[in-house]
């Protein structure tokens, strides 16, 4: 095995193997991936929920999932793998009063970066989701090019491209130091062995401030734990049913397989690394759930399962290079958008790593913003 790289990305999750097809499409050189897990895409890709949006509040995550979702449409002529994009849209329905005017800003702000946003009264949001209870909704919103997506399909798309093209991709290879000299990494050291490449690349989730801090770099990037629980065959949801987004009470569902999947950020979770299931979480993601779609009485659970985001404060991702470490390069902290976001970052990236202006001014996703004190949040998190 070669161990000198031009570039080694540390996380075989989507982002990273993102990162590193278009690394490889550039014709960087030699690229590496290390994954510390038995499979690539085993950690926070295999656990999110596969929705596809573009309906945020800041301008730069707007034009990241703009540029997601024109490579998500275009998933198998630009890598040769097939992965299904339903394109069924997301609708945020809102409650209350107070949330109304910030949605109705953050749909000004979509409109005039080209989104074709549409603006429905409650018998709209029936046409479009009939199992929900309309009877307190006063608006939502609506994007058609939204939607969802396999995490397994479009990972596995990337995996075997970046491989099709030259990439190494070594699994169980856990990442146990970072060796710097001045202002440069020299050396990845691995449990499996260690490796030396010109750029090094964090793209570890939640785990990318552990690596930051051995090269003592800070990364302001928390693990936080999130749940979902999924129904059996339901006969009430429509295969056309978008992703719908309860604002107010946080739930968030779409159609899984023939039935239901649902999840909610619990705002008391401390970050950490646990993965175990609070049987309270998935309680609560229930009632939720029967409070916006009370047919769900009839439903049984199927399956549940406990995931990561990897949070930034700002909820904003970082796509940088470190201040003092000249060829470290950071792409994480999405906020559970990383797999929505995951094909226009790595293309974003692979234009900042290989010197060309980028396609999108993604300076707001500055590392040194925390340090500053300029940052704005991104309200529309779920």
């Amino acid at each position: 095995m070669n161990k000198n790289y031009d570039a080694i990305v540390i996380g075989g999750g989507i982002v990273g193997l993102a990162t590193a097809f278009e690394l490889a499409r550039a014709k960087f050189g030699k690229i590496l991936i290390l994954e510390k897990e038995l499979f690539v895409g085993s950690g926070a890709t295999a656990k999110c929920a596969g929705g596809i949006r573009a309906q945020f509040s800041s301008q730069v995550n707007v034009e990241i999932s703009t540029k997601s979702i024109e490579i998500f449409e275009k998933f198998e002529e630009l890598t040769g793998q097939p992965a299904l994009y339903d394109q069924v849209g997301y609708m945020f329905v809102l409650t209350d009063e107070a949330t109304v005017e910030p949605y109705m800003q953050a749909a000004k702000l979509q409109k005039s970066l080209g989104l074709d946003i549409q603006i429905l009264e409650p018998d709209d949001v029936k046409k479009l989701a009939p199992p929900l209870r309309i009877d307190d909704i006063i608006k939502a919103t609506f994007h058609a090019r939204d939607g969802l997506g396999d995490p397994h399909e479009f990972m596995q798309g990337y995996f075997r491209a970046a491989k099709d093209m030259g990439t190494d991709i070594l699994v169980e290879h856990e990442v146990t130091g970072l060796v710097c000299n001045g202002s440069r990494i020299i050396g990845v050291k691995t449990s499996q062995g260690d490796f030396s490449g010109g750029m090094i690349i964090n793209a570890a989730g939640p785990y990318s401030r552990l690596i930051g801090r051995m090269c003592d770099v800070e990364i302001p990037i928390d693990p936080f734990r999130r749940q979902i629980v999924t129904t059996g065959e339901l006969d009430f949801i429509p295969q056309t049913m978008p992703m719908v987004v309860d604002v107010s009470s946080g739930l968030y569902c779409h159609k899984e397989s023939k039935g239901l999947l649902m999840g909610w950020a619990d705002p008391d979770v401390k970050p950490a690394f646990d993965e175990s299931q609070d049987p309270d979480y998935n309680d609560n993601i229930l009632m939720k759930a029967l409070d916006r779609i009370p047919q769900l009485e009839t439903a049984e659970v199927a399956n549940s399962w406990a995931g990561l985001y990897e949070t930034t404060p700002d909820h904003h991702a970082i796509i940088d290079f470190a201040e003092n470490i000249e060829n470290f390069f950071i792409i994480g902290g999405f906020s559970g958008h990383g797999f929505m976001h995951a094909p226009g970052a790595g293309a974003i990236a692979a234009e900042i790593i290989t010197g060309k202006k980028p396609s999108i001014d993604v300076s707001r996703l500055s590392l040194k913003r925390f340090k500053e004190g300029n940052v704005e949040e991104e309200v529309n998190v779920i």
